[in-house]
């Protein structure tokens, strides 16, 4: 008997708007909260998807994914599952400064963010954010683990269908690994498509590869969203 390999649907959502994402300051492994425009477009995002049938809700475990998880979450009546492998890229001692700051500041990272080097390690942060910073490569191959770990984990959910729809919670650069890995674009590459905030990217996974299905979509926010920091 042949045996059906499952279809995976996947919703892969950037979190919703914080007061850092206006300020255009790197946020990576430093627990942020959304704004009250993040909070609007997280309730906006439940709404939209009220009608689609979700069988799984995964989230990374920072504050602003899991703020912008929680309606969603309470409108299908599913627990969110989070995930430390779907955080953002730790930065390390560039958390929180905006690009003119570290310019001036850490002129060698700048020139190595600013250039993608994919095996830079920036400093790490100060007490009491004293994060050992992750390189390019480091963090595309924690994501992309993670994104395997997770279909795995829905597939083997209730195994006996033979489709399942999940949604992810996540991060700007997040996304970005999950658009190169599925296009196979190299990660020096600058980018050149949209990250917005609270956005619905749509991809699935056939047992054998990752497509893109539709992507940036803000449909559902009526406004548009900040794009992603580093574009």
């Amino acid at each position: 008997m042949q045996i059906t390999e499952t279809l995976v649907e996947i919703l892969v959502i950037r979190h919703g708007e914080t007061d850092w994402n206006k300020d255009r300051r790197l946020q990576g492994h430093l627990d942020i909260a959304l704004n009250a425009e993040g909070q609007r477009q997280a309730q906006a995002l439940a709404s939209w998807l009220a009608h689609e049938s979700l069988d799984a809700i995964f989230s990374s475990d920072m504050q602003r994914t899991q703020q912008t998880a929680a309606p969603l979450a309470r409108a299908s009546g599913i627990a969110v599952q989070l995930d430390a492998g779907l955080r953002e890229r730790c930065y390390g001692a560039l958390e929180g400064l905006c690009r003119p700051e570290i310019k001036s500041r850490f002129p060698s990272a700048y020139a190595a963010l600013d250039q993608r080097d994919v095996d830079m390690r920036y400093p790490a942060g100060a007490p009491p954010d004293s994060h050992i910073a992750e390189t390019l490569n480091e963090f595309f191959q924690r994501t992309t683990a993670a994104l395997h770990r997770i279909v795995d984990l829905a597939k083997s959910q209730q195994s006996q269908q033979s489709h399942r729809r999940i949604a992810i919670i996540t991060h700007g650069g997040v996304l970005d690994c999950f658009y190169r890995y599925a296009l196979n674009i190299p990660l020096v590459r600058h980018r050149d498509f949209d990250i917005f905030n609270a956005s619905i990217n749509r991809m699935a996974w056939d047992g054998r590869q990752l497509r893109i299905t539709g992507w940036g979509d803000v449909e559902h926010l009526q406004a548009q969203s900040l794009d992603e920091v580093d574009r």
